[in-house]
């Protein structure tokens, strides 16, 4: 997954041909299914024979995401996360004097936070320095095991622009030209606004999901 992701940021994208294939989890027991234009990829724990999978619908022009596939992929008392698009920016590296955000482990508990904690390795918690703001931007492990942005504004300064400030102080904690991924559902136009005003490019599409553990 982290390889197709790689070449989907280069712009060198899976052919547009309706298929599909299976590759890997990248994250203990979590599934997921990822869709580019015209091609989709199911990174799955099991290896699902494919006439199943053609019985419940998948293809590379949207049924990879019909929800009858990804419920009875997940089974009874599965989990499965938001339709998200996904997207791509780049590092921007520090800038001269100190970073603009700076650990907040205090922000451990914020909503957002417990979330990347779930289906992500390796978080580190961000804010600025001011521990009265709740504006909150995590690093992480997540799609495909690559680095994964996610972040909230304090609510106290929503609908002020500052969403693309803390995306790009989030991306100067990032070495230049490294590249950062960000999962949004498209129903959050503000945030994903924000995300290309900041220089994200959409890559394609993710939905996570958990088969329930037995007990």
């Amino acid at each position: 997954m982290a390889e197709l992701l790689h070449a989907a940021a280069e712009g060198r994208f899976p052919d547009v041909d309706g298929g599909w294939h299976q590759v890997p989890p990248w994250h203990p027991g979590l599934q997921a299914i990822v869709a580019f234009t015209g091609h989709a990829v199911l990174a799955l724990a099991d290896d699902v024979p494919a006439a199943t999978l053609v019985d419940l619908g998948v293809d590379g022009f949207g049924g990879a995401h019909d929800p009858r596939l990804v419920s009875a992929l997940a089974g009874p008392g599965g989990w499965i996360d938001s339709l998200d698009a996904v997207l791509a920016g780049r590092g921007r590296g520090a800038a001269e004097g100190r970073p603009a955000l700076v650990p907040r482990p205090d922000l451990i508990d914020h909503h957002r936070v417990r979330h990347a904690l779930d289906v992500r390795s390796a978080a580190r918690v961000f804010g600025y320095a001011d521990p009265a703001s709740e504006s909150v931007a995590v690093l992480a492990r997540g799609l495909g095991g690559l680095l994964e942005l996610s972040f909230e504004l304090d609510p106290q300064v929503r609908g002020t622009g500052q969403g693309i400030t803390l995306i790009r102080d989030a991306l100067q904690l990032v070495p230049v030209g490294d590249l950062v991924l960000a999962s949004v559902a498209p129903g959050n136009a503000a945030s994903l606004r924000s995300l290309l005003r900041a220089g994200f490019e959409p890559l394609g599409s993710v939905q996570l999901f958990r088969s329930r553990t037995p007990g």
